[in-house]
């Protein structure tokens, strides 16, 4: 059964049903003035990565300019510190363990989204719009195999994808598929073949279809390691010293500069004024020397604390930037917390979707943000991750409200896991939620100063708050 919009934000309050109506009188779109939606993901991208948002040494003037022409998030996050859970969350707009997909996933697994699963593709297509997806997939483990869906079963029309990284490096990767079909070794760097490989299907898709709007998935590989880069950029860094500090800088470099071939595409092709792009990151950025392969994982948290795989804000606040000429004032910065679960609301409302009436989803149509207004939520921002680095595997934002909490079993041992399964699910079931960190994130982006013993009345609530998310969202969890 599916809800309309309007039926979709009554079943859960009235509320949400009067201020959707407001929107939607402000955004009157229909047919062929619907917006056209472009996503760009990046792998592993730090918060303080790009100059718009602080660094002083790596030269990124697309995003830059992309920000000064729409509005940048401060607070912007990922629906996961990790790659896999972070993407399968931004396309189902569901917390994405509901989806049984935990942690990252190894090529050959089991793992992966399974095709029941409603994605802004599908909707989309439903509605009557054409859909490409063109970069990293790593929602399954068996790419490109007929034991698992493909990016094809999700709704996209058109796909060009790796499983996971680019390979053999960024640079002449030899790993990308096309609709089902290997391409062999391709000439170039990884973000700019994914580039113009987007830029192809939305300049055929234009000529051919002038009228249908579309929607563009553009996750690119970089700055996930294995890094590599052009030397005409490694040589703008000639004062970086560190061991694959420059090859980085140029990494994210080369990145900003496919963003700008996108944004040329856009323009070229007469469709940017009615074109959402959004830029964002799947997560935050790599720990250097975590692991063998990663000496080139400079990537800067700025002032948040933590990394990627971390539940602290640096793991999970990435880079936020929207740009929509028709309907988003150019020169904006909004604190408004928003994540990428709320695309696939926010979309359905832009594009006429329709949302199955038993989805339950965890982000909220934020077209309100656009204009820097307040985003009514109906819960709490909340993340599961059960095998973060740091000790606390659950956290959630409430206004400028956050708490932290680590897992204990029954036996008093702390609990780090990398997926649920039939084995260990009593033991997530009955565990304890403790050491507790609550912070006041409006005033302590480095979560420095837990405010548990001062704050009690916020920290009851919002511990009662996240018993009721964990055992909910436990609840509705794929069991592998």
């Amino acid at each position: 059964m599916l809800l309309s919009r309007a039926s979709y934000y009554f079943s859960y309050n009235f509320l949400i049903v009067f201020l959707s109506s407001l929107v939607f009188k402000a955004f009157p779109l229909h047919g062929d003035e619907r917006p056209n939606f472009v996503v760009i993901l990046c792998d592993d991208l730090g918060y303080g990565d790009i100059s718009c948002y602080g660094n002083k040494i790596i030269k990124t003037p697309n995003i830059d300019r992309l920000a000064s022409q729409g509005i940048r998030f401060t607070d912007y996050y990922s629906p996961s510190p990790v790659c896999s859970p972070s993407r399968v969350g931004l396309l189902t707009g569901r917390t994405p363990n509901r989806a049984g997909i935990y942690d990252w996933i190894p090529s050959g697994t089991q793992f992966h989204l399974e095709e029941k699963e409603f994605t802004i593709p599908k909707m989309l297509k439903r509605a009557g719009y054409a859909t490409c997806m063109s970069g990293k997939w790593h929602c399954n483990g068996k790419f490109n195999k007929k034991s698992q869906p493909q990016p094809g079963d999700f709704g996209f029309d058109h796909w060009f994808a790796t499983q996971n990284n680019a390979a053999p490096s960024h640079r002449n990767p030899k790993n990308f598929v096309r609709n089902g079909e290997g391409v062999g070794e391709l000439e170039g760097f990884s973000c700019r073949i994914v580039a113009e490989e987007a830029n192809r299907w939305i300049e055929n898709h234009v000529i051919e279809n002038p009228d249908q709007p579309f929607f563009t998935f553009i996750a690119f590989h970089e700055p996930h390691e294995p890094i590599s880069s052009p030397e005409s950029m490694i040589s703008n860094y000639p004062n970086a010293q560190k061991k694959g500090e420059a090859l980085y800088y140029a990494n994210v470099e080369n990145m900003d500069f496919a963003v700008g071939m996108i944004m040329d595409c856009l323009n070229r092709n007469k469709v940017a004024e009615n074109t959402l792009v959004i830029f964002t990151s799947d997560n935050g950025p790599e720990t250097l020397n975590r692991y063998g392969g990663a000496w080139r994982s400079h990537g800067s948290p700025g002032d948040l604390r933590g990394m990627k795989l971390h539940t602290h804000e640096a793991g999970i606040r990435v880079p936020g930037v929207m740009r929509w000429p028709l309907q988003i004032k150019a020169g904006q910065v909004s604190d408004e917390p928003v994540n990428s679960l709320d695309l696939m609301p926010t979309f359905a409302n832009l594009a006429a979707g329709e949302i199955p009436i038993d989805i339950q989803l965890d982000g909220t149509d934020i077209v309100n943000a656009f204009g820097k207004d307040e985003v009514i939520r109906k819960r709490p921002m909340f993340w599961c991750y059960y095998s973060a680095l740091n000790k606390s595997k659950v956290a959630l934002r409430d206004g400028n409200w956050k708490l932290l909490a680590s897992l204990k079993s029954k036996n008093d041992k702390y609990l780090k896991i990398r997926s649920l399964n039939k084995s260990n699910y009593d033991l997530i079931k009955t565990a304890r939620l403790v050491d507790f960190e609550l912070y006041n994130i409006g005033n302590d982006n480095d979560e420095s100063l837990n405010l548990v013993d001062k704050n009690h009345d916020e920290f009851k609530r919002l511990s009662e708050a996240m018993r009721m998310m964990f055992d909910e969202v436990l609840k509705d969890s794929k069991i592998w």
